[in-house]
């Protein structure tokens, strides 16, 4: 019986290969005849209109002669790709489990993952690039013209950072007209408008306002332009003389001399800077308890809470007639003012604006003079302790004062001297001022 599946033939013995058990050599194997049955008659593909040319094998020759006669099976793959799985067409971008597992449409599947890495990667590139360069513009914008190094006899160095800020009346850059509109007038020169002692350390900021009019003692001090030494005679001045004398130096050196407290930096901005800030956020809300008006300042206010541009922010820090406390009840306007000046520019919508936050940098920075040892981190630390003076452990204060001589105000040297060593110790402050 033969046991060759269906339209085979030869024989049996022929389908072992090596190993059997044959004693004839092994020669070349014949492949076994398959015959094929008659294929069934094909419609033709063309279009009736399309006749004539086909570019179609046909006859043997390619795109010639007609169609192979009825019943003939070359054998030749038509292009039809085997294996495709269910309902799918051969080939890539068939249908589903048909052509390559993995490709959709002739592409690769898309990495997320991927993706989102390269993408987190190149914002993370992008913003440390912004950062870089916004450090270094914004540091070489500083004025670093104050050597604190030429103030001489200073103080122990004590717990915290001590920052001695100071608006002066200066008119640099400005035009007629701006003279005219924020009423700064037309003097030569720049004298101290105000004068304040930010003290930052980890009971929180404390800020003290020193009124210009405090009387004080002009001490022995090194020139700062000369050289030269000035021996002190026990002269009893304004505090404000100090600067007109000899600028930043003597001023610093003046402040350490009658309170005994190490001034670490020095911040300066004039009438213009600060008016360019304030409109450059957009104003300043404030709450203003009480109406009042001042001729010589331009102010004149509404009580109740307001928007100030730079103008009357200005005209607002600058008011001392219209008040019965004359430089003390400025002072604690200058505080108040300051204060929400800081907490409305560290904001998000105008850290994270750069149409806000570099016009605000670029109006500070233009206009501020610092001592040569101020780096952009001490000037940040600064704004923000100016920030956290209103908030629940921040402390704003006038120097104690005991009385007044000759229309200057007296210091309570008991109080200052308690309020420096808690300063120093970088304690709670229990000293209350005017």
């Amino acid at each position: 019986m033969n046991d060759w599946p269906d339209r085979r033939t030869g024989d049996r013995s022929e389908r072992y290969g090596r190993g059997s058990a044959s004693p004839q050599p092994e020669g070349a194997q014949a492949m076994p005849h398959i015959q094929r049955r008659p294929a069934p008659p094909q419609r033709p593909t063309v279009p009736p209109q399309s006749q004539g040319y086909d570019d179609r094998y046909q006859g043997g020759q390619p795109g010639y002669g007609n169609s192979p006669e009825p019943g003939y099976d070359s054998g030749y793959n038509t292009g039809q790709v085997y294996g495709g799985g269910a309902g799918g067409g051969g080939g890539r971008g068939g249908g589903r489990g048909g052509g390559d597992a993995g490709y959709v449409q002739g592409r690769p599947p898309v990495d997320w993952r991927r993706r989102i890495k390269l993408g987190a990667l190149t914002l993370v590139v992008v913003l440390l690039v912004v950062s870089v360069s916004t450090y270094f513009w914004a540091d070489g914008k500083l004025k670093r013209e104050v050597d604190l190094a030429k103030v001489i006899e200073r103080p122990e160095a004590g717990d915290g950072t001590n920052y001695l800020i100071v608006g002066s009346d200066s008119r640099e850059g400005m035009s007629a007209e701006d003279k005219k509109r924020l009423r700064t007038g037309s003097a030569e020169g720049k004298r101290t408008d105000s004068m304040m002692i930010l003290h930052d350390g980890s009971n929180g900021p404390t800020l003290v306002s020193l009124p210009r009019d405090s009387q004080v003692e002009i001490p022995s001090f090194k020139g700062s332009e000369s050289g030269k030494m000035f021996q002190g005679t026990g002269r009893q001045v304004k505090l404000n003389a100090a600067y007109a004398e000899d600028g930043p130096e003597l001023l610093v050196r003046t402040v350490e001399f009658n309170t005994g407290l190490r001034i670490d930096h020095y911040v300066e901005i004039g009438f213009g800077g600060f008016a360019q800030i304030v409109d450059a956020i957009g104003g300043v809300e404030m709450d203003i308890p009480k109406a009042f008006k001042d001729k010589k300042s331009g102010a004149d206010f509404q009580a109740g809470k307001q928007t100030l541009n730079g103008e009357q922010s200005l005209a607002f820090v600058r008011t001392r007639y219209a008040f019965a406390g004359s430089d003390l009840d400025r002072t604690k306007n200058q505080q108040k003012f300051l204060a929400a000046l800081a907490s409305q520019t560290a904001t998000p919508s105008t850290v994270l604006n750069p149409f806000k936050l570099y016009p605000t940098m670029g109006a500070g920075l233009d206009t501020l003079i610092v001592d040569k040892d101020m780096s952009l981190w001490s000037l940040a630390n600064m704004f923000f302790a100016m920030k956290g003076v209103t908030g629940g452990d921040g402390t704003s204060m006038n120097m104690p004062i005991s009385g007044s001589a000759n229309g200057n105000l007296v210091w309570d040297k008991a109080k200052v001297k308690q309020l420096v060593q808690q300063l120093k110790n970088d304690e709670k402050v229990t000293v209350k001022g005017n």
